[in-house]
């Protein structure tokens, strides 16, 4: 097939996306805005990459002759538009068919509520599209709730893992502290103050057992994080250990005991990130927003705790620090479930079938 996509270039997403499409025998095209190229040379050199004049929101717009050239230039069989709001918005500009639009998140969760025209745009977009895909159940009815109906159907398209990524990693087997960990973007909607203080209740607990929480990640929040974990004197025991590339991801993962997160907003549509630790044999903490309690099972997988509740992160915390047996139960079902529901290359697959079906 060919298959043009329409996504953020320096997206880590988009360039899994693109590189194994490319990888099992499809010609590829990426077209991106100006201000969102791909970083260093993660795309594959089988990608072909357009990169439109115009950089910004108001792109979508600006941009729309151009696209529509390069897609007559190329003829795809498919266009696959990422984000209903952004580049959404462009392929209907640029009158693109055959299209699917794949939703991310904000862009159904809190985009369209900003105000009534946010809302018409989106609507627009998502009815223009030939079908639509969504990361999680949770968020196609997100997108039923915006349309007014559950006629439409939409085709759920899990961003899962490379499990051969995680099973090279040898797990880090040293049990002097049990160390708690995070790899998230250092922004507030991901409620890391929260986990820090959490934390905080957890030392003064005095558990019988030492612990740290190491938290991967850049981003505006990282100053009042560190400002916190000075302020209640963890310096010795919480850590920013700053942003890692995705492919450190796995290693990273496996010098953790306890994988948490504590997003405060749905707009966490799909916990990929907690998939990644259950792929890596993790129990995992996670707030009750939409994403994590699709793919956390709660009791099973992991523990699911009160967003912004500091005394219910530390509750669920505390249960896995003080259970190992329970941990390593945890851990195991994680990565079963990964193995039945959440792998990539499953994922992929129906992701394919979406495509035919649309040509077809």
């Amino acid at each position: 097939m060919k298959i043009m996509f329409l996504a953020a270039g320096n997206s880590i997403h988009t360039i899994r996306w693109v590189n194994t499409l490319a990888r099992r025998g499809h010609d590829v095209y990426l077209v991106f805005l100006a201000n969102q190229k791909p970083e260093l040379d993660l795309i594959s050199e089988e990608v072909k990459q357009y990169q439109l004049k115009y950089g910004g929101s108001v792109s979508y717009y600006t941009n729309a002759l151009e696209l529509r050239k390069i897609v007559n230039k190329v003829k795809p069989d498919i266009v696959n538009a990422h984000y209903a709001s952004g580049y959404g918005t462009l392929a209907r500009m640029a009158r693109v068919r055959p299209l699917v639009l794949s939703v991310w998140g904000s862009d159904v969760y809190d985009f369209p509520y900003k105000n009534s025209f946010s809302m018409n745009l989106v609507k627009k977009n998502l009815n223009y599209a030939n079908e639509i895909a969504s990361t999680s159940i949770a968020m196609s009815k997100q997108v039923e709730k915006l349309l007014g109906t559950d006629d439409r159907q939409i085709t759920i398209t899990p961003f899962g893992v490379d499990l051969s990524a995680f099973d090279q990693v040898l797990k880090n087997t040293k049990k002097e502290i049990v160390t708690i960990g995070i790899i998230k973007t250092l922004a507030p909607k991901y409620g890391i103050l929260d986990l820090i203080k959490a934390f905080k209740l957890l030392k003064e607990r005095k558990l019988p057992f030492d612990i740290q929480l190491l938290i991967y990640g850049d981003g505006p929040e990282k100053m009042e994080q560190q400002n916190l974990i000075n302020q209640n004197q963890l310096n010795n025991s919480v850590f920013l250990m700053g942003r890692i590339a995705n492919t450190e991801v796995p290693r990273v993962l496996k010098t953790f005991d306890i994988f948490c997160v504590t997003s405060v907003l749905n707009s966490e549509s799909f916990g990929v990130s907690a998939v990644e630790a259950m792929a890596a044999s993790l129990p995992v903490v996670a707030t009750n927003v939409d994403g994590f309690m699709e793919v956390v099972d709660d009791g099973v997988t992991g523990i699911i705790v009160n967003k912004k509740d500091v005394v219910s992160i530390a509750d669920g915390l505390e249960k896995l620090i003080l259970d190992a047996n329970l941990r390593n139960t945890m851990g195991k079902a994680g990565y079963e479930r990964v193995i039945k529901e959440y792998k990539w290359f499953d994922n992929v697959n129906v992701m394919e079938r979406l495509y035919r079906k649309v040509i077809d």
